[in-house]
């Protein structure tokens, strides 16, 4: 019997739902009832989408294509599981995952095994229902499912990572020496500066040059008095020349 149910990827938000390697597969509760025995089993078929039209149902256990042959007979069969699981009323998980069994390919090849996935496909899946006499009902196929793609390890080049870290180290490095070269400089003008301004002689220059006010009076030379002026104090200096006039007795 060919049931009308189509197998699909969850639409709902699941962590890891699709993989490099494996995918989740809603579980299809209700689907066989009435189509099956209690001793019959519900396989997996998982196939290539361009060989899914070439698959051809096996006529007993004895027939199921493993795991093993799927990358020349580019079909297999998996996940084997009594009727019941799928029952209405089986507390069973909500998801199937297809290609989780890393074991794969340590038995031989002659039991069935669930393991992962060796390209990204795209891959179609459908149940198939098996009893004692061969097929006896079988859902549609899936749409095509794509796996995501996983960068080789051998493309991975770990060149640039060390290339980076040297170019770190002798930034560093560099921006050491500058810092300690921009504290000598600075050091050294600073230095001079402060010598400049602590060592400098105040000659009788620097009194001419600046001017004063406080109560002291620098010092000045003695000059020669100007004519008419004869009568000046000495040590005050050279006033505003006055008309000549006569001088007090002394």
């Amino acid at each position: 019997a060919l049931l009308p149910y189509v197998p699909r990827v969850p639409p709902a938000a699941l962590p890891g739902k699709v993989t490099a390697t494996t995918f989740a597969l809603e579980m299809p509760r209700c689907v066989f009832d009435g189509h099956m025995d209690a001793s019959d089993a519900v396989w997996l078929v998982v196939a290539f989408a361009n060989a899914s039209d070439a698959f051809r149902n096996p006529p007993s256990r004895d027939d199921v294509p493993p795991y093993e042959r799927l990358p020349t007979a580019r079909s297999y069969m998996t996940l084997e599981m009594p009727a019941a699981a799928y029952a209405c009323s089986a507390p069973s998980p909500d998801v199937l995952r297809v290609g989780g069994d890393t074991a794969c390919g340590a038995r031989g090849g002659r039991d069935p095994c669930n393991g992962p996935l060796p390209s990204p496909g795209p891959y179609r899946v459908k149940f198939l229902v098996m009893g004692c006499h061969g097929p006896k009902a079988e859902t549609r196929w899936s749409d095509p499912i794509l796996l995501r793609r996983a960068a080789s390890p051998s493309t991975i080049d770990p060149a640039p990572a060390r290339r980076d870290s040297a170019v770190v180290v002798v930034a560093s490095i560099l921006a050491s020496l500058g810092a300690a070269l921009a504290t000598a400089v600075l050091g050294a003008v600073g230095a001079t500066a402060w010598g400049s301004l602590c060592c400098r002689d105040p000659g009788a220059g620097a009194f001419a040059r600046r001017s004063y006010r406080t109560h002291h009076i620098p010092p000045t030379l003695p000059q020669p008095l100007p004519p008419a002026c004869g009568c000046s104090p000495p040590g005050l200096g050279c006033f505003a020349p006055r008309l000549p006039g006569p001088c007090p007795a002394e």
